[in-house]
């Protein structure tokens, strides 16, 4: 079977084509995307500007053929927080449904930290043990705990790098009392419900998915996508912590020509960065492991379950 999986993200619209093989993981056959930026694309009241419903009106009928293209057979279509914190959704779904045909289904934080869950389950098997997840997005950071492949706790919170860096980094560069309030607030926020995880005892393997820690994995040191999704990786606490401070201090061009920061996020790195260290501090976790699958991999692996395709 190939299945069409159309991925609405704060800052980027997705579409990942894969094959489904019996007794295999999902192989990817073709991956389409564009910067969409919805986060940014929000009024003073909340909603999703025109340009933004422009863009992913554009980008969900250009998705709609690539998938014809493609030979997929169904299309799974999500959106997350941008959407999903929008005061206008309603509206901007019905909109893009009229214009292309696609009904895009809204995901809860909770779903979002869920099946992001269950992918990094199946990446890392059993053996894990105890496993603990963290997922930065443009719009809100996802976590989830647990021992099987459905969390025992899993939550989302409005701590995104997009919507931090509106709220933060929009104009000029964020003074020092700015960063600590930044700082005091994700940390304030993270640990208010960190006991949900940490109640269940230190997880056996802690683990992150989504561009935000691969970025800051990439600075630290990890190895780049050229090498492969095999290879093993991870973001160091200690080397992290060591970076904030020159991250805080580079311009955007300057952090632009860092080993795996694309020019449209660099606006993003320090307060993912800031996430990324509150929940390892708070967490008392030394690093985290990337995994390279995510929610998308999770929508994909919860719909071919259903199927039964896997098991045959």
């Amino acid at each position: 079977m190939r299945l069409g999986v159309l991925d609405i993200g704060s800052n980027t619209g997705h579409l990942l084509v894969v094959d489904a093989h019996g007794g295999a993981a999902p192989l990817p056959a073709y991956s389409y995307k564009e910067p969409l930026r919805l986060a940014e694309h929000l009024d003073e009241s909340g909603a999703v500007n025109d340009r933004g419903i422009a863009a992913l009106t554009t980008f969900t009928a250009d998705a709609v053929l690539v998938a014809e293209d493609k030979g997929c057979s169904e299309m799974l279509a999500f959106a997350t927080s941008a959407v999903r914190d929008s005061v206008n959704s309603d509206e901007v779904l019905a909109h893009v449904r009229d214009q292309t045909g696609v009904d895009i289904g809204v995901l809860s934080g909770e779903d979002e930290a869920r099946l992001t869950f269950l992918a990094v389950r199946r990446w890392f098997g059993w053996s894990a043990g105890r496993l603990a997840v963290f997922d930065i997005g443009g719009g809100s950071l996802e976590i989830a705990g647990g021992t099987n492949e459905a969390p025992d706790v899993a939550w989302s919170l409005p701590l995104g790098a997009g919507r931090l860096a509106r709220e933060y980094f929009a104009k000029d560069a964020p003074m020092d009392d700015d960063l600590r309030s930044l700082r005091r607030r994700i940390r304030a926020d993270i640990a208010r419900d960190a006991g949900h995880l940490l109640r269940s005892g230190v997880p056996d393997r802690a683990a992150a998915t989504s561009k935000t820690f691969r970025s800051l994995a990439r600075i630290c040191g990890a190895a780049g996508s050229a090498e492969g999704p095999l290879v093993p990786r991870a973001l160091p606490a200690a080397e992290l912590s060591s970076w904030i401070p020159k991250l805080i201090s580079m311009s955007p061009d300057k952090l632009s020509e860092l080993p795996g920061v694309s020019p449209s996020r660099t606006h993003q790195i320090v307060p993912g960065a800031l996430v990324a260290e509150a929940c390892m501090d708070i967490f008392d976790l030394p690093e985290l492991e990337i995994c390279p699958w995510a929610l998308r991999e999770g929508v994909i692996l919860e719909r071919f379950d259903h199927l039964g395709i896997l098991d045959r």
